[in-house]
């Protein structure tokens, strides 16, 4: 079950400032335009068709290089619009590889698709992006088929996850997936971002079957903590619809944990 549901939905950007317009409608953050999915079907179900503050924290971070995306390969599971990574690829020195991913019903991921391909012109060479269908708790193996992690290890070097945690009963698989797409190396991070309108005890239950698994947490205050320096808007792109204070806002609403695999958690000898 979600929990809140009213204040999830009401974290919500829809398109712009919380209203729906009329189609397009788009999103756009710096050069990129994106739309999110129609109120249809599993789109609705699974909130596919809302943009949330967290999507703005982690591009917020990736614009500002507070999380570090070049040369690197990078997957994000439930991606929606995909926000955060397709930002990613814009940046004059990009990651290598960005894979975004979500639910393969045909609305999700054909808004999703769109997206990817709307904005093609504007991706940095030499990043390569791709767009798949994934149902958590499935077999990861057309997803492992893409990279190697910088370190030439299998997997990917970073695993955004952004606003998945209010999903509770989907953690088992959520943590199942980072075992595999995660590269086993010591630079690999994986970004989970959730709204505080996701129960603490809720986001702990992830947190605590992550490193059961051998993933080792880490809370970032630096960016979302609770005096007004650290809740600043610090990008520079403009983003559609929203003011500097608001944006501020929007990031104070969210809390964000960097993992990384602890040296017990079957990294290869030569990685330690």
């Amino acid at each position: 079950m979600i929990e809140n549901i009213e204040d999830i939905l009401s974290d919500s950007l829809e398109i712009l400032g919380g209203e729906r317009v009329e189609d397009p409608g788009y999103v756009q953050y710096g050069v990129l335009k994106l739309t999110v999915a129609p109120k249809e079907g599993k789109a609705n179900t699974l909130l596919a068709d809302h943009l949330f503050s967290p999507a703005l924290l982690l591009a917020e971070l990736i614009e500002t290089r507070v999380i570090q995306v070049a040369g690197r390969t990078m997957i994000e599971l439930g991606a929606g619009c995909a926000l955060p990574s397709l930002l990613a690829a814009t940046l004059p020195e990009p990651p290598s590889l960005v894979v975004v991913t979500d639910y393969p019903d045909n609305i999700i991921l054909g808004n999703l698709k769109d997206n990817v391909e709307r904005n093609r012109e504007h991706y940095r060479s030499p990043c390569v992006v791709q767009c798949a269908g994934y149902e958590w708790g499935t077999d990861t193996t057309p997803l492992i088929h893409y990279p190697q992690s910088s370190d030439s290890t299998p997997g990917y070097d970073m695993v955004i996850m952004s606003d998945l945690l209010h999903f509770r009963t989907s953690h088992d698989v959520l943590v199942l997936a980072l075992k595999t797409l995660l590269a086993k190396s010591p630079k690999a991070r994986v970004y989970v971002a959730a709204g505080k309108y996701t129960a603490p005890h809720v986001c702990d239950n992830f947190l605590i079957l992550g490193s059961s698994a051998g993933l080792i947490w880490e809370e970032d205050m630096s960016c979302t903590g609770g005096d007004s320096q650290n809740n600043a808007w610090m990008g520079t792109m403009n983003v559609s619809g929203l003011d500097m204070a608001q944006l501020s806002a929007r990031k104070s609403m969210c809390r964000l944990w960097v993992g990384r695999w602890s040296s017990a958690a079957n990294l290869p000898s030569d990685v330690l």
